[in-house]
């Protein structure tokens, strides 16, 4: 282990560099580049923003952004996995002396049902062995032959047109930019997050909309559903895009 915020402070001064310099190349906020220094991780937007800002800020430095982030997961992830083992021994125990006797009490009245429906319907079978069906009753009905049906031409089958699923285009002709895109919204499933290079280009499905993160989005080109996306800022935004388009998240 090693100390994350230290050497991203102490790489920052070795340059140079001050955290304003550090905003102004990189498009993060200075009050997030102090939270990463100091490790105040409660500061920051949430966890996929931790990791972005962390691997973005090391590789600014000339770091290795994945070793940071890597730190950063076996530090955090450990400490909550040691807070959930109380938990998860608890929910082990075994079962309580009320559930054990409820469990029981279910099992005796399921009995009891099943014994009374099977003596109800030996006594309706014998009461009516021997006696022929009489006529105009529902058992001389049954017995009679059925009516002859004609069966009915199969329908047509009718084929639906193929559906094209729309993407989503995003590419970086003007430089690098930091992305991080989640299906639906910020908190669903992550798609992808890094670091877009100059001339990379990355597509996503619409089958869902998608929600997209950018720290440069004035470096960016990007078509949805095959139309162009105009008038990106040049502070970061988040955009969701769907079918329809593409509007300011």
């Amino acid at each position: 282990m090693f100390p994350i915020g230290d050497s991203l402070r102490e790489a920052r001064t070795r340059r140079g560099l001050s955290a304003a310099d550090v905003q102004a190349g990189i498009r993060i906020r200075e009050r997030y580049l102090t939270a990463l220094e100091e490790e105040h991780w409660e500061m920051l937007p949430g966890e996929a923003y931790v990791k972005g800002f962390l691997r973005t800020y090391a590789e600014f430095l000339g770091l290795d952004g994945e070793l940071y982030v890597d730190e950063y997961n076996a530090r955090v992830r450990g400490h909550e996995e040691e807070l959930l083992v109380p938990e998860l021994t608890a929910s082990r125990r075994r079962p309580s002396g009320t559930a054990l006797r409820t469990l029981a009490g279910a099992l005796v009245l399921v009995a009891a049902v099943a014994g009374l429906a099977a003596w109800q319907l030996s006594g309706s079978s014998t009461s009516h062995v021997g006696q022929p069906a009489a006529p105009g009753t529902a058992a001389a009905a049954a017995a009679a032959p059925a009516p002859t049906v004609k069966a009915k031409a199969p329908a047509k089958r009718i084929t639906a047109p193929a559906v094209t699923h729309a993407v989503a285009v995003i590419s970086a002709p003007r430089g690098p930019c930091w992305l991080s895109v989640h299906s639906g919204g910020p908190q669903g499933a992550l798609l992808f997050e890094g670091i877009l290079s100059q001339g990379q280009t990355k597509r996503f499905s619409l089958t869902h909309a998608i929600w997209v993160r950018m720290g440069r989005p004035d470096v960016l080109d990007m078509r949805v559903a095959g139309k162009a996306v105009t008038g990106l800022p040049a502070a970061p935004a988040n955009f969701l895009l769907s079918r329809t388009g593409a509007r300011p998240a």
